[in-house]
């Protein structure tokens, strides 16, 4: 699932591509992408200018004039490419937006798991999933004091608590493996064990990885491309994502993999040792 910085370079490329186009009309391919009813979302776009591309967490906000806004989720494999009207369609592609100017901007999706909801701009708090994100994990909005007393109110594992998104949004498996191995904490600690001192470190990696990943374009280990149809980069950087079997970086311990809240985790178990035991 694209998580954060590859979601923002969606955002970014979406922004350069099609703000200020107008929308000539909408084709649905699978309906079951769009949360609202098919004629009310293709009434709402129908003669719409795009205005902005915004994000919350993994959430694309496509903003419209008029006071409206397009929330978009790519769950596992969605993507976004833009092509002139005349480039021949995939099997995958299920929502069409065609624009005055003679270019479409498609959406693709070969799970058919990413759903849009048009929604009045400023009622985003009232969408599921949207309402109950957490801070974004930015040195303004993400204080470390109130990330580690957030910690001290569960008894959880942190890799889990990390992965619900309502203390800071936007980690995904990848990046929660990869801040928690830099942070030298194991996946399974319970959150109200790590120390002030490891949740500032935390802290600090998460918020520093997330931004080194949107700066190489975000992870590809499937299928992620951007908006402008390139993959990311970042998983030439990774240190444990994947890597099990493979010596650790800092110790030489070969990297192992064992299910976490039934998700594939990576740790180093001699650098990430384990506290305590989780409720």
């Amino acid at each position: 699932m694209p998580e954060l910085p590859e979601v923002e370079n969606v955002r970014r490329g979406l922004e350069r591509l099609v703000v200020g186009k107008t929308i000539q009309k909408i084709e649905i391919r699978w309906s079951k992408i769009i949360s609202n009813p098919d004629a009310v979302f293709i009434a709402g776009l129908t003669g719409r200018q795009i205005i902005g591309i915004d994000r919350r967490g993994k959430y694309l906000l496509i903003r419209l004039d008029q006071g409206l806004t397009v929330v978009s989720h790519l769950r596992m494999e969605g993507k976004y490419e833009v092509d002139a009207s005349s480039d021949p369609m995939t099997k995958h592609t299920h929502v069409v937006w065609t624009f005055t100017d003679g270019h479409q901007l498609r959406y693709l999706d070969s799970r058919k798991f990413g759903r849009m909801l048009l929604i009045e701009t400023g009622q985003e708090n009232t969408v599921s999933g949207l309402k109950d994100l957490g801070v974004e994990p930015t040195p303004a909005t993400f204080k470390k004091a109130a990330f580690y007393q957030a910690l001290q109110k569960h008894k959880k594992a942190i890799k889990p608590l990390l992965l619900d998104q309502k203390i800071v949004t936007g980690l995904g498996n990848i990046y929660v493996d990869e801040t928690l191995w830099l942070s030298e904490i194991h996946p399974e600690t319970p959150a109200n064990l790590v120390s002030r001192i490891e949740a500032d470190r935390l802290h600090d990696k998460i918020i520093m990885e997330l931004d080194l990943a949107i700066k190489h374009g975000g992870t590809t280990v499937n299928t992620f491309l951007n908006a402008t149809g390139h993959a990311g980069a970042f998983q030439e950087m990774l240190h444990v994502y994947g890597k099990k079997g493979q010596p650790c970086e800092r110790c030489q311990t070969p990297i192992e993999k064992i299910k976490v809240a039934q998700r594939g985790t990576h740790f180093c178990p001699y650098c990430q040792i384990k506290k305590g035991t989780v409720e």
